[in-house]
């Protein structure tokens, strides 16, 4: 029921909002806010830096995609000497038809080891990563050059 104000002649009703009350919430919302803030500490991931990574021996049969800068693809096998040219559209099929022992399971799929240039976008080799898995390629690796 609204408050009743009587000045002078007649019953007025106030029509004002009480702001005590919001102003005590926000006050305790401050408080709790400006206790609990230097309590909580930015969460920090630990990537491993390749110097320190142990770096495993090639396999012998594996199979290398290189992206260049300008998202043209070359698939060499180990021991061959030229490349077959692809594209990053059509780089499963070609890997798949270069070595169909790709698809196999556990350690006896050939492994498959992609290389990209530094100034190539992250989107470009998830892209090839992700065209490898569908077409059922198990063993998919990430070249890296060890900073000495």
């Amino acid at each position: 029921m609204p408050a009743v104000s009587s000045r002078g002649r007649g019953r007025r009703t106030i029509s004002e909002i009480n702001m005590v009350p919001f102003i005590d919430v926000m006050l305790v919302l401050l408080i709790i806010f400006m206790v609990t803030a230097p309590l909580i500490t930015p969460s920090m991931i630990a990537v491993p830096s390749v110097g320190k990574a142990k770096v495993p021996k090639q396999p012998p049969n594996a199979l290398f995609i290189q992206i260049r800068k300008d998202e043209t693809v070359d698939i060499k096998q180990k021991g061959s000497t030229g490349a077959t040219p692809s594209t990053t559209g059509r780089v499963a099929a070609d890997v798949v038809r270069m070595d169909p022992a790709v698809r196999g399971k556990g350690e006896e799929a050939v492994p498959v080891v992609i290389s990209a240039d530094k100034s190539i976008n992250y989107e470009t080799v998830v892209k090839v990563m992700g065209a490898l898995q569908e077409a059922g390629v198990s063993r998919v690796g990430l070249s890296v050059q060890s900073g000495k």
